[in-house]
């Protein structure tokens, strides 16, 4: 346990010291597990490919053994009709004749020859000596024995390669006894146990090749027990040639021997094999039942097979996945250590970005001041003019109205009132935009009903010509602000409207997503596209000559109050198709607004 820790503490301080987060660990380890995945599923894929191509070798030689004494039994079954053909018997010419035309080297390699075994009843030995010795007066029959049954070879071909099987009577030795037996009451081929052919000068193993005929002509198993065997035709083997006519080592990859009742008969298992593999990578053994005996054979494979199947594959994918793993790591800690001057960096940044804007606000507080105060004092000589005009038009009231009156002074002094009125209506806007959100410390929850109501009043209009909708009634949310930015939109709306008894403004409150959506829509003259922009803007206005002054602060209190909630106020509107403006205020105080709802 204690070596645990300290390699999960080594760990920890690893990702510290290399400032990688528990992401990028998480990052790494996930790739890491692709790596590997990759590299298993790979190696399996190679694995199953490599033991197929070793099933594919072992089943071609299995079905080429299975095959090639298939072709064999043929061989051996027209011996037989040829053999009937000539009436149940053949002389020696015309069994050689026979052989010639099967061409036994081109059409059946591995195959040591083709002849005829007679079975010769104990009372017809001499007769079947005398026609036997009219063909090749030095025939004899070899070796002696006690057993009662006679199966001697009369004829082989070719002659030549097979002399000293020529008379050799099979019956004289147990394997070769038993299968000529077990052929003959089967009416089936059948091969004989592991011998060693009299005609192999090497003595290595071999085996017999039987296929019985009867004196009834009639080939296939025994039915009555009444068919007299006449004899067989038989082939010989050695296992050797046999295999080297099967499939040429050079050709495959994959060795293999054969037993036959425990006894080696066959082994390509040799120590001495440039090819032999100590360790093969597949092993196998197959039982094969054939022509009545159960042949063992081991697979192994060979280095040839090892080489033919060295698939580097698996292994290239590990050490580029690896390869790429390093190169990840790098990268996350070349990224981590670059994030981590970035942040630094972006600290030392912030840190003096918060400095800046303390100044800005504080320099921006001290302006709004200065200007709310600057426009304050100006009232006070505004004001002072305005009376004195008031009291000058009230002492020169008698002049007005006599006949030597000079109408350019009314209208001066007229006109003088109006600069005044509308000295004090700017420096009120100034004021007041120098104030605007400054009141959310005042906030309380207003209904929307109410404040239509007070509108209306103060407007001179009647509900058909201001309407509320939309599905909310409370307000919670620096109500304030709220307030003067729909009086200062009502107002306009008001103002500037050609036809006021036809007037109709609609106030729109739409609740969504913690927020609140609200237009504010009249049908009067509407403005021009190119002027939308710039009627936000402060002391602009587009105002007409006949239509009334406007300090062009209005909308810029309704542009201030909805930016500094983070939104945005729009304008849709075309000339002649009356004017829609949309903004949106927050919803803090939504709970509190629907508390209002529901207890209205």
């Amino acid at each position: 346990m204690p070596n645990t820790l300290s390699k999960l503490e080594s760990w920890r301080r690893f990702i510290k010291d290399s400032h990688l987060s528990l992401i990028h660990a998480l990052v790494i380890a996930l790739s890491l597990m692709m790596t590997f995945g990759a590299w298993y599923y790979a190696n399996a894929q190679t694995e199953n490919r490599i033991e197929n191509a070793f099933k594919e070798a072992r089943d071609q030689a299995t079905g080429l053994i299975s095959a090639r004494m298939a072709k064999y039994e043929d061989a051996l079954w027209a011996g037989v009709s040829a053999v009937q053909s000539h009436g149940g018997d053949m002389t020696y010419q015309q069994w050689k004749a026979f052989a010639q035309t099967l061409r036994l080297d081109k059409r059946y390699p591995g195959i040591n020859g083709i002849g005829i075994i007679h079975h010769v009843e104990p009372g017809q030995f001499g007769a079947y000596m005398q026609a036997r010795r009219g063909e090749r007066p030095d025939f004899s029959v070899y070796p002696a024995h006690d057993n009662s049954i006679r199966l001697p070879i009369s004829f082989i071909e070719p002659e030549q390669l097979n002399a000293a099987a020529v008379g050799l009577d099979v019956a004289h030795e147990t394997n070769r006894r038993e299968a000529a037996l077990a052929s003959s009451a089967s009416g089936e081929a059948r091969i004989t146990g592991p011998i060693v052919l009299v005609q192999d000068e090497n003595s290595t193993p071999g085996f017999l090749f039987y296929a019985p005929f009867y004196s009834d002509g009639r080939n296939g198993a025994q039915t009555d027990g009444k068919r007299h065997l006449d004899g067989m035709v038989y082939a010989p083997f050695v296992v050797r040639k046999l295999m080297a006519g099967l499939l040429s080592k050079e050709l495959r990859n994959v060795r293999f021997s054969i037993s036959d009742g425990g006894e080696m008969i066959y082994d390509e298992h040799d120590p001495a094999d440039p090819q032999f593999d100590p360790s093969p990578k597949f092993a196998e053994t197959v039982q094969l039942d054939i022509y009545g005996r159960n042949w063992t054979i081991d697979f192994r494979t060979s280095l040839g097979f090892r080489q033919a199947h060295s698939y580097s594959q698996p292994t290239l994918i590990l050490i580029g996945g690896l390869v790429i793993e390093a190169l990840v790591i790098s990268l996350l800690f070349f990224m981590a250590r670059s994030n981590q001057r970035a942040r630094a960096y972006a600290d030392r940044v912030t840190a003096d970005l918060k400095a800046e804007t303390a100044k800005l606000e504080k320099a921006n507080e001290e302006l709004e001041q200065f200007v709310y105060i600057t426009s304050h004092d100006l009232k006070t000589p505004v004001r002072g003019i305005g009376s004195l005009t008031e009291m000058i038009q009230e002492d020169l009231e008698g002049y007005f109205n006599s006949a030597d009156a000079d109408p350019e002074v009314a209208a001066n002094l007229q006109r003088i009132a109006e600069r005044v009125r509308r000295m004090n209506d700017l420096t009120q806007g100034v004021m007041e935009y120098a104030r605007t959100g400054n009141h959310a410390v005042e906030d309380k929850v207003i209904s929307l009903p109410d404040v239509m109501d007070t509108l209306r009043s103060d407007l001179g209009l009647s509900a058909s010509q201001l309407e509320l909708c939309g599905n909310v009634t409370h307000i919670a949310a620096d109500t304030f602000n709220f307030v003067r930015v729909l009086e200062n939109l009502a107002g306009n709306a008001v103002k500037y409207h050609p036809e006021p008894e036809r007037l109709r403004i609609t106030v729109s409150v739409v609740e969504a997503d913690g927020r609140y959506d609200i237009s504010v829509r009249d049908n009067g003259n509407g403005i021009a596209p190119e002027h939308h922009r710039r009627v936000f803007d402060v002391f602009q206005t587009l105002r007409r000559a006949g239509q009334p002054e406007s300090t062009g602060i209005g909308l810029a209190i309704v542009k201030k109050s909805v930016e500094r909630h983070g939104f945005k106020v729009t304008l849709q509107s075309e000339v002649g198709q009356g004017a829609d403006f949309r903004f949106s205020w927050p919803g803090q105080g939504a709970a509190a607004a629907r508390h209002q709802d529901k207890a209205a």
